[in-house]
């Protein structure tokens, strides 16, 4: 039986790439991250002929050099793992950019499989690519696909086949480039040093190590200090000789002109006919023609924020029938557990603990599922990019790089983002200030775990204006992340801005699958985190709500009160029963909110409340917000379990968390207010705060706990006592 092939998928953020991998694996996939890295990885499993293919999606990168962590999780897979091919996926409207990878792939040595995607855009740009000449220049096969819709999957899946099994057992053959008379007798003389020392050689290839030394490769230079001290001094000394001698001549650095001597490389084959034109006229292409209304100066931001408040508005008005059957679900679910569970610890847990609490979190997935369905299509068909392109002026302004508008929009700038990958992507910045700038202020923005607080509360006091709530939220953390940038940037983080470039994709149209994967990948991470962490956190939280409890002393009055009331009800006349019945629910509720006062987690909401009174919140509602420091969807089930505690006992309504807030004279449009502005700016979850301490350091991760609470409760005391004064 012939042997199974591993198959690396790389190529350029915006190539097609995932797109690809959609279309050739379908289902047959898995979604997790790298160890111990919060890259994600992606993994898929066919069968092509006799061949079984196991294909891994490397994440998107423009270089092998490793600025980022994504560049190197790609290229630790290439070298640690050693597939048996890279199917190279290139934009083939974009070739001279997108064959920058190609080259850097074919200097390691690995054997390539060249695709060029999108190639209906090379035809709509009345432009001709000849592919068996570009095979014969690289020396590596070429393919042409369109992805979307799965043409030329065949012959790529045949041709990765043939590479791999022909080069399974053969050495890796690294492209050798001349890089001119300023490097290249330095490059020949580090590559026979480190060839002679056998340094590094047992991973990477001699030259191609000596490229990385004079790129300033910062993992390179660590692993050879690691492997031997005196020769990475040696090739230390080298670099810093040539680098000198390049600044004073040429006033450059070598990382530069090794940049430009691969692009005169790409030049040099691109001119030998590979790319022609069917007219002599440079036709403007339908992007381009698009970009001059969606990316003006004065309509662009007009239309971007029409197409947020689109968003919403879909997101609403297509989820409000499913939000209310799965409401109902869970309601249901409440009653039946009540009626089949004797009153107890075991009755309370399920109903208050589990469905009151996971379920709250739950209820919010189809409109969850939905708003994700509208940020797939934003980003497939290309416009989240023209977003970034757009904020970039407003970032100038505050102080913060155009780069900086990816971690912003990831975090939550289109909300239902995370801050975690947020943060991570603020590594691609340069200037360590801008970064620090950008990681303490993307937790302002509005992720998925802050998301069904927004819809609880805009729900509950906004049923008719929802979107707009959200829509205002949104825009408010915008707000409140610029402004805090800005203020950093000019006391505690002062520094020269750094420039800043960025090509844009070509518009698309995204296809059905694709953006149900996308919709469906992004769903189950919010159902399996409700799931598992939210679970284990709310039955801590449940348990912090139940004991130690009241007194026994007190508990026994209540008891003895509760017995009275109902030995009058059996006994009085029918018409003082109702009479009767309501005093004996009042007892009850007055019961069950002393008993979860007297708790562990009561004691500290009440502890607080002096304080927190000043934004409007009571102790219940701090009980939630000290649980959501662990993660922003527990305030949520913990407002669910803390309600549903203290309304336990016959007779209680088995209804929503948003019409139990209602309900309760301790709320107000106000104090929702009030709440949301805390809950969208205060102290990021826990996971997001350590890794802030390793994107920065624990100083700064503890300065983001205490600042970001400090901003949030004096905006939400600012809200809430104003409008006290003005609405009542």
């Amino acid at each position: 039986m012939p042997q199974p092939f591993t198959l690396a998928l790389a190529g350029n953020p915006n190539s097609g790439k995932t797109t690809l991998f959609n279309t050739l694996t379908g289902s047959r996939q898995q979604v997790g991250n790298y160890p111990g890295i919060t890259v994600e990885k992606r993994e898929g499993v066919l069968k092509h002929g006799e061949h079984s293919l196991h294909i891994v999606d490397l994440p998107g990168t423009y270089s092998l050099t490793t600025y980022s962590q994504e560049e190197l999780v790609a290229r630790n897979f290439l070298v640690q793992d050693k597939p048996q091919a890279v199917v190279d996926v290139l934009d083939a409207s974009n070739l001279e950019r997108n064959l920058y990878l190609t080259v850097q792939f074919m200097e390691l040595g690995i054997p390539v499989l060249v695709v060029l995607n999108m190639m209906d855009e090379v035809a709509k740009r009345g432009m001709t690519i000849d592919t068996r000449k570009l095979s014969e220049l690289l020396g590596n096969p070429v393919v042409e696909t369109i992805a979307r819709s799965g043409q030329g999957k065949e012959h790529l899946l045949d041709e990765a086949v043939r590479l791999a099994g022909e080069r399974r057992n053969q050495p890796w053959q690294p492209l050798s480039i001349s890089y001119g008379p300023d490097l290249d007798p330095v490059l020949d003389k580090m590559a026979a040093l480190i060839q002679d020392k056998g340094f590094l050689t047992g991973t990477y290839p001699a030259r191609w190590v000596a490229l990385k030394y004079l790129e300033e490769d910062e993992e390179i230079r660590r692993l050879g200090r690691l492997e031997d001290e005196s020769v990475a001094a040696e090739l230390d000394a080298l670099f810093a000789s040539v680098s000198s001698h390049c600044q004073k001549t040429l006033d450059t650095h070598p990382e530069a002109l090794i940049a430009d001597y691969r692009y005169g490389f790409i030049t040099s084959l691109l001119k030998q006919g590979v790319v022609k034109r069917k007219d002599a006229l440079n036709r403007i292409s339908f992007s381009d023609k698009a970009d001059r209304i969606l990316t003006h100066k004065l309509l662009g931001p007009g239309i971007m924020l029409a197409v947020l408040y689109g968003m919403f508005q879909i997101t609403f008005g297509l989820g409000e029938a499913p939000l209310g059957w799965v409401e109902s679900f869970f309601g249901w679910l409440g009653t039946s557990v009540q009626s089949l569970l004797p009153p107890g610890l075991l009755q309370s847990l399920i109903v208050s603990g589990l469905i009151d609490g996971v379920g709250g979190v739950l209820s919010f997935v189809p409109l969850i599922l939905i708003m994700f369905f509208v940020l797939s299509f934003l980003e497939d068909s290309g416009y989240m990019a023209r977003m970034a392109y757009m904020l970039d002026r407003v970032m100038r302004i505050f102080g913060l790089h155009g780069c900086s508008v990816m971690p912003f929009i990831i975090s939550g700038g289109i909300p239902g983002g995370c801050a975690v990958p947020g943060l991570m992507a603020a590594r691609t910045l340069r200037s360590p200030k801008e970064k620090l700038a950008t990681v303490l202020t993307a937790p302002f923005l509005s992720c998925g775990a802050k998301v069904p607080v927004f819809l609880l509360i805009s729900g509950a006091f906004f049923p008719n204006q929802a979107a707009q709530v959200l829509f205002w939220t949104t825009l408010a953390g915008w707000a409140v992340a610029l402004i805090v940038a800005r203020i950093l940037r000019s006391t505690i983080i002062t520094g020269e801005p750094t420039p800043f470039v960025m090509e844009l994709p070509p518009y698309r149209m995204p296809t059905l699958k694709g953006l149900f994967i996308h919709t469906w990948e992004r769903g189950w991470q919010y159902i399996k985190k409700a799931g598992t962490v939210i679970l284990a956190i709310s039955i801590l939280i449940w348990a912090a709500m139940t004991f130690p409890g009241l007194p026994a002393e007190k508990a026994e009055q209540y008891t003895s009160r509760i017995q009275a009331l109902e030995q009058k009800i059996q006994e009085a006349a029918p018409s003082r029963q109702a009479e009767l019945t309501k005093k004996l629910q009042a007892v009850r509720t007055q019961k069950n909110a002393e008993q979860l006062q007297a708790t562990a987690a009561g004691r500290i909401g009440t502890w607080l409340e002096p304080v927190s009174s000043w934004a409007g919140f009571d102790w219940k509602t701090n009980i939630a917000l000290v649980g959501g420091i662990a993660a922003k969807e527990v305030i949520v089930s913990s407002l669910g379990t803390a309600y549903s505690l203290g309304e336990q006992g016959a007779g209680a309504e088995n209804i929503s968390l948003s019409d139990r807030l209602t309900k309760d004279p301790g709320w107000n449009k106000i104090k929702g207010i009030s709440l949301m502005v805390f809950v969208l700016l205060y102290a990021p979850c826990f996971v997001t705060l350590v890794t802030m301490a390793r994107e920065t350091s624990k100083k700064w991760a503890v300065f983001s706990l205490v600042f970001n609470t400090a901003v949030a409760f004096a905006l939400s005391v600012g809200v809430y006592q104003v409008g006290t004064a003005v609405w009542g």
